[in-house]
């Protein structure tokens, strides 16, 4: 089978590693817990910022923020170890800039994901994913927002929706809120 899964928020706790960043930078001390209580992508309304002056925070620490010891989500790098191990193959498919493409791939396999040659797909834009998944003739996808999975809709890809609090609206596919849940499945 062929497997692809978005990388931020999906596999990675990326608004999660950010919010420990933007405390120590901000001197506050927002719990992870308000996360769960936020309707929106961006983090920075936790800390009373406006958009401009988020956007702008989040440039400024961009590459601390991908590149330092974000976590995976329990269960999720085990998974993906797991479906290799099984012979499957394993796409990552991000709208990371294109000038992050080889960091974040090294970054990566240095944290244990496999991930084959040809397998890494990264620089493109929100909307333009669904031409990759198409070419790739995926089987399973997985992502943590709604409007990607939407341009899915009408292909043959069995889509997953990573569960996050800013995506609570969104009940047309079936949600994965805990990979841990996912990797047992696999054993059975």
């Amino acid at each position: 089978m062929r497997f692809g899964f978005d990388i931020d928020d999906t596999l990675i706790d990326l608004r999660g590693h950010a919010l420990s960043i933007y405390n120590r930078k901000l001197k506050k001390e927002i719990e992870a817990s308000a996360l769960q209580q936020l309707n929106t992508l961006e983090i920075h309304s936790l800390y009373d910022l406006t958009d401009d002056e988020g956007f702008k925070m989040w440039n400024q620490h961009q590459e601390e923020i991908f590149f330092t010891n974000c976590k995976a989500f329990p269960g999720a790098l085990e998974l993906l170890q797991k479906l290799a191990a099984m012979g499957h193959e394993i796409f990552y498919i991000t709208a990371r800039d294109a000038d992050y493409c080889q960091q974040t791939k090294a970054w990566m396999k240095q944290f244990g994901f496999p991930i084959e040659e040809g397998h890494f797909f990264c620089g493109m834009k929100d909307h333009e994913k669904v031409n990759i998944i198409q070419d790739l003739q995926l089987d399973y996808y997985v992502d943590d927002k709604p409007q990607i999975l939407h341009t899915l809709k009408e292909t043959k890809v069995t889509c997953f929706l990573k569960d996050q609090s800013y995506n609570q609206e969104a009940c047309d596919w079936e949600r994965i809120k805990d990979w841990q849940v996912y990797l047992r499945n696999i054993d059975q």
